[in-house]
């Protein structure tokens, strides 16, 4: 009988943990709270790597397809914590964090003795550090490790990795870590891997506004826009947005790997911390008012880079 697609990728991933089991029995129960986009493929590239991984999503329903991978799907923060050394948490804002970290059934009613958390989300680090203190409070280790790279970079194990907190408390789970990003910078103290992430996305946003400009001038010029990448990409002003993203743009594929949504949401965090510490930032603040407009006219569950698609349609 022909095997699926699913049933290939599956045997993979469980030839690829049992070799990873034989050539290396330092492995751990990991936990991820929080099965997007990127939740999922972090958790799909650490269980085809051997460790054992634990998983709980909100909606649970959108959890369930990654048991065809070897990941167990549980019904609360608490189990997971309960169950695993590390918890890795993946959500959209601090708010969401704080409800999973210490509401009911929440990470801290699983706490043990050598617990470490360490947050993938994109907050601001005012938050992450009244968090972390919080999760100190009760025992608990926290370090931040938001990461540059999408999905498809998680998989191949190819994402940047920006560390905030103790240095010892990161060396204890650096073997996973070392196994989705291929470069990790250690910066400082809780709070520092976040900070990073928003200077980083507050580029990201204005890139994309540009190379949407530049596309959109050049095919008003009677140019061929796939030509004006070929330029811009021969020159040392491309990006690997322009590269990698232009020509999708220019054919109209918004299909997302970042929504704009969630850049959206990450441009009003950048605004918050940049009042919070007195820097002024008039173009992520205009680039947050085009995102939003974007998402006024329905376009927030596209591809970031579709905030093309609203420049084109206003006037």
């Amino acid at each position: 009988m022909i095997s699926s697609p699913r049933d290939i990728i599956c045997a993979h991933f469980h030839a690829n943990r049992k070799k990873y089991h034989q050539r290396n029995h330092l492995v751990m129960n990991v936990g991820i709270i929080g099965t997007g986009l990127l939740g999922s493929a972090i958790a799909k590239r650490l269980a085809s790597s051997g460790h054992k991984i634990l998983v709980h999503n909100r909606t649970r329903q959108k959890a369930e397809s990654l048991k065809n991978f070897g990941i167990e799907v549980l019904d609360s923060p608490k189990e997971v914590a309960n169950k695993c050394e590390l918890v890795i948490t993946i959500l959209k804002d601090a708010s969401v964090i704080e409800q999973m970290a210490f509401g009911d059934n929440g990470i801290i009613h699983g706490k043990h003795d050598g617990l470490i958390v360490a947050d993938m989300s994109t907050i601001s680090p005012t938050s992450s550090r009244s968090i972390s203190k919080k999760f100190s409070d009760e025992g608990i280790s926290m370090i931040d490790t938001p990461v540059m790279g999408g999905p498809s970079l998680a998989e191949k194990g190819q994402m940047i990795v920006m560390v905030g907190g103790k240095k010892e408390i990161y060396e204890k789970c650096k073997k996973v870590f070392d196994l989705i990003g291929e470069k990790t910078f250690l910066l400082g103290e809780n709070g520092s891997g976040h900070a990073m992430k928003l200077t980083m996305n507050s580029q990201i946003a204005i890139l994309a506004l540009a190379l949407s400009e530049g596309i959109i001038l050049a095919k008003k010029s009677g140019l061929d826009p796939m030509t004006f990448l070929e330029v811009l990409n021969s020159t040392y002003f491309k990006t690997g947005m322009s590269v990698n993203k232009g020509p999708k743009m220019v054919n109209g594929n918004f299909e997302p790997s970042f929504f704009l949504k969630m850049m959206q949401k990450d441009l009003d965090e950048i605004s918050h911390t940049a009042k919070e510490f007195g820097a002024n930032m008039p173009m992520s603040k205009l680039a947050n008012e085009i995102y939003q407009k974007a998402i006024k006219e329905g376009l927030g569950d596209i591809d970031y880079t579709g905030i093309l698609s609203y420049l084109e349609k206003s006037r």
